[in-house]
């Protein structure tokens, strides 16, 4: 197969980021990366570019990273509730998912990307919970939230106990029969 090495201008990724050289399949290079203009072709004049490159990455990075700061500083301010409605016994009616929490954060002010919110599994039970939410590479927030009854909780009713079927061993049973 044929392969090119391409400078990269612009971070793709699973690839690199601006300034770095890599060696992709030719289709990919022609048809995706020069196209969008996200790559040149790799030649002596190119070259010279990529310390330029490797400084404005430098500085997307860091920019990058305090941006990630700031805003994990916000959302550690943040406290989130959820109130919900329940059943019988406490059983909630649906679940709270990384949608809903991303919804509480934008109403709180907190602009961020939903898919930057982990939640593992939906929530469906009343209390304490914790999600992560990872903002950048090195920068994560853990937050908990509190998934709370907007009725009060009402016991399921007991089922009143019958009486336990009667059962018989094979012995009992041949010596009930013989006794008739």
């Amino acid at each position: 197969m044929a392969h090119h090495e391409v400078l990269l201008l612009k971070p793709v990724a699973g690839l690199g980021g601006e300034g770095d050289q890599v060696r992709v399949r030719a289709g990919y290079a022609r048809n995706f990366l020069l196209p969008t203009k996200a790559a040149v072709a790799l030649t002596q004049a190119n070259r010279k570019r990529v310390e330029s490159l490797k400084k404005q990455r430098v500085a997307r990075e860091a920019s990058e990273l305090a941006g990630a700061q700031e805003l994990a500083k916000k959302i550690a301010k943040v406290s989130v509730a959820f109130v919900v409605k329940t059943g019988e016994g406490g059983k909630m009616f649906g679940a709270i998912t990384s949608a809903d929490l991303h919804q509480k954060f934008v109403e709180a002010g907190v602009e961020i990307d939903k898919k930057k919110i982990h939640l593992h599994t939906p929530v469906k039970t009343l209390g304490k919970h914790e999600v992560s939410i990872k903002l950048h590479a090195e920068v994560s927030v853990d937050i908990s939230f509190d998934v709370v009854s907007e009725n009060p909780i009402e016991q399921a009713p007991a089922a009143e106990e019958a009486p336990a079927p009667k059962t018989f061993s094979k012995a009992k049973k041949k010596a009930s029969e013989k006794s008739e």
